[in-house]
């Protein structure tokens, strides 16, 4: 069972990365799929979330206009289109899955079970 995230790195402010993270080993099929970050010293929160359909997305309020979630089911594997990059956006992300078959989005993470290993974004100033 594993949710392998990709495509952090080190960019500068006002920059774009791709975050990826396939899933393996468990069912993706009729799953939300959300993205969430850990700053140090901060708590997990919540960044993205989309369903199985694309029909429900959700973002926090501090990423809206400038990243964008998306799923491609046939590959099990979604994304975080992440622009205009800035100095506070640096964190550990990580993809996760929602613990129950559902298209309803939660925002808190008892809400999601298998998590990814996380993919560091630093964005430099």
């Amino acid at each position: 069972v594993q949710l392998q995230a990709s495509g952090g790195g080190l960019v500068q402010a006002g920059g774009s990365l791709r975050l990826s993270c396939a899933a393996s080993g468990l069912t993706f099929g009729g799953y939300v799929m959300g993205w969430f970050r850990q700053a140090p010293g901060k708590e997990r929160e919540f960044v993205a979330a989309i369903s199985w359909s694309g029909d429900s997305i959700d973002y926090a309020d501090f990423v809206k206009g400038r990243f964008t979630i998306s799923r491609d089911n046939a590959k099990n594997t979604v994304y975080l289109q992440m622009n205009s990059l800035k100095s506070e956006d640096t964190a550990v992300y990580y993809c996760a899955r929602r613990r129950v078959r559902t298209d309803v989005i939660v925002t808190s993470t008892p809400g999601y079970d298998y998590w990814g290993q996380g993919t560091q974004v630093t964005v430099s100033s």
